[in-house]
């Protein structure tokens, strides 16, 4: 059974991004196939050199460059919303998997779990 997790909230202002990542690795840990979809505003997530001391949090960089050390098979990001929110693909975390067509990837997973 394979499982995509799809975050389409900004990464800070609420929790519901960083539980959705948590579920993830949690699945990872149990040799449970996941991987993770960034659409709309979720796609903040991939911007590199976050800074967010200002706000009392750290950054999410570490975490999506080591989720595929932690078993987190893909990682996917809607083309449109990069192109839009990340336009400078230098700006964007590396071993990210451009997705055309999101209802494509969908339909590849057994289990889809819309965080937000």
């Amino acid at each position: 059974m394979t499982t995509l997790i799809v975050i389409d909230q900004a990464p800070y202002g609420t929790w519901v991004g960083r539980e959705a990542l948590d579920m993830a690795f949690s699945l990872a840990a149990f040799d449970q196939p996941a991987a993770l979809l960034f659409i709309g505003a979720g796609v903040a997530w991939l911007r590199r050199a976050q800074n967010a001391a200002g706000i009392g949090q750290k950054t999410l960089e570490k975490n999506l460059s080591a989720a595929p050390l932690f078993g987190i098979e893909q990682l996917f990001a809607e083309q449109t919303a990069c192109e839009r929110f990340l336009p400078d693909p230098d700006s964007r975390v590396k071993g990210i998997t451009m997705a055309g067509s999101v209802n494509h990837l969908l339909e590849q997973y057994d289990h889809v779990v819309f965080a937000g």
